[in-house]
């Protein structure tokens, strides 16, 4: 249920994106980063409730999760104008974020612990109420937004409903440690198979953030102060672990799951913009309905594929990004609503298994580690989605489009383009324009198009086709790793799961 919430919360602002680009102006690059703080702020929390977890218990860290998705609406709701509603949209997505990264500090330790023979079935189960939740937040938007045009400060806060829900049910539970926390192994111990290795996925994209939001006090040494917080947290790691490099294996893990929050849940916050851009809004919120629908039903089949197919879970990781792939590079291409639901259809089946069996994975083949490795991997790669997954897909839209109207008409993009750059990870040799947001729902909505603004659209069109077909090759690259990672274990005698002491010794 608590995590059925952040999956409400997420399903409706996916769908509510248009509306804030109409309403404030908003380009592609800015509603990315008012997703991805949708993403950063669960690091946060999934990172600062795994450190703590072990030794204040899970009940402390539910009650926090709580106050925080009923601060999260408050913040959010104080959006009013164009002047202000970046800010209040961006930390109330970071709020609500942080709340859903500090309620999987507690469901996927738990959860591994609880079932430490069986981690990829039933880490598939818990995280199968994800998509539940956004069949249900998708089937509100629309509802409430393409039907009945309900205000969309109404239709998120419909996500207070399950987290009132789990916090009701949360009531007098009694929780276990994990296995290692229940051995008595300290916080340093559990941190030094990630060590300085580890920890440097982590910091670079730590970096990345803290360089973002120091734009707005600093923006002249932001990203000096970004990679000064950085390689702080990565010096104190090195100091606590007494130099420890880690296990370079964990840490190809954290990488590849960097690239599985950028595809994965960065391709999920703009696919209902994009789907809708290129069909109608309630086709985007169908095939959203569909993607959704074929993930819940599928996370609960991961342990009878494993066993029919003989994979492992790198070998089910394999097959899934190869899917991944495909699905991805045959939407870019679909110009129906058919071939729509067949390629997002195949993209919906290789997504599904990635988040789930990465953490499986690391229970494995760590349980020494206890929630800290869990943890820091599912902030990594909600830290990924938020920083690189949706703001990169946010730029790609404005760069393509931007390009495909200056090709078209370059008099008509000089009319069209947003006053201010769009930038990937602050790069200033990224720079590129891309199209206003308020001119471009104008010239979406005419009932009759001049030429003009049918050339605007089409050039808005061909922008999301080239960014589904750049998407694509991160899929493509994590089946390079998975295919390393397969032949080394191949190697080794096999995968297999990994036991406590085996693992401490």
């Amino acid at each position: 249920m608590a995590i059925l919430a952040a999956g409400v919360g997420f399903a409706i602002r996916g769908g509510i994106f248009d509306n804030w680009g109409k309403e404030y102006g908003f380009t592609g690059a800015q509603l990315g980063a008012i997703g991805g703080a949708g993403f950063s702020g669960f690091c946060f929390g999934i990172i600062i409730g795994g450190v703590v977890v072990d030794k204040i218990g899970y009940g402390k860290l539910v009650a926090l999760a709580l106050v925080c998705h009923v601060l999260s609406a408050v913040v959010t709701f104080f959006a009013s104008s164009p002047e202000n509603a970046y800010t209040f949209l961006f930390w109330g997505m970071f709020i609500f974020a942080f709340a859903n990264g500090t309620l999987e500090a507690v469901a996927n330790p738990l959860v591994a612990t609880l079932f430490p023979e069986n981690r990829t079935h039933y880490l598939n189960i818990l995280h199968a109420s994800w998509p539940a939740g956004m069949v249900l937040g998708v089937v509100a938007g629309w509802l409430l937004d393409d039907m009945m045009q309900v205000n969309w400060k109404i239709q998120l806060a419909l996500y207070l409903i399950p987290t009132a829900l789990y916090a009701f049910m949360f009531m007098g539970q009694s929780f276990p440690k994990s296995e290692a926390a229940a051995k008595g192994t300290s916080f340093v111990s559990m941190l030094i198979p990630v060590g300085i290795l580890g920890s440097l996925v982590a910091c670079y994209l730590l970096a990345q953030f803290f360089g973002d939001i120091s734009k707005a006090f600093a923006p002249e040494s932001a990203k000096l102060i970004g990679w000064i917080i950085g390689g702080a947290l990565l010096a104190l790691v090195a100091v606590m672990t007494k130099g420890s490099l880690g296990s370079i294996m964990l840490f190809v893990l954290f990488f590849t799951h960097a690239l599985v929050g950028a595809v994965e849940l960065g391709t999920d916050g703009w696919i209902q913009n994009i789907t809708g851009n290129l069909f109608s809004s309630t086709q985007g919120k169908i095939l959203f309905f569909w993607t959704s629908i074929i993930m819940f039903g599928l996370r609960f089949c991961a342990h009878w594929i494993e066993n029919t197919l003989k994979l492992s879970p790198i070998g089910l990781l394999l097959v899934c990004s190869i899917t991944a792939f495909i699905g991805l590079t045959l939407a870019s291409g679909m110009q129906s609503f058919a071939m729509a639901l067949v390629a997002l259809g195949i993209y919906a089946v290789g997504k599904t298994f990635f988040w789930p069996t990465m953490l499986a994975v690391v229970g494995d083949r760590y349980p020494n580690t206890g929630a800290v490795a869990m943890s820091i991997m599912g902030g990594i790669g909600m830290l990924s989605a938020g920083l690189i997954g949706g703001p990169g897909l946010g730029y790609c839209k404005d760069r393509f489009a931007g390009e495909a109207l200056n090709k078209a008409d370059t008099a008509l993009y000089a009319e069209y383009k947003a006053a201010q750059p769009s930038k990937f990870l602050n790069l200033d040799f990224t720079a590129a324009y891309g199209l206003d947001g308020t001119k471009l729902a104008a010239a979406k909505e005419a009932k009759e198009k001049t030429p003009q603004q049918q050339t605007v659209v089409t050039a808005d069109q061909a922008g999301d086709r080239a960014t589904l077909k750049a998407d694509a090759y991160i899929p493509l690259t994590m089946a390079l790793i998975y295919l390393g990672l397969l032949l080394y274990f191949k190697g080794i005698g096999g995968y297999r799961v990994v036991k406590i002491d085996e693992a401490a010794a």
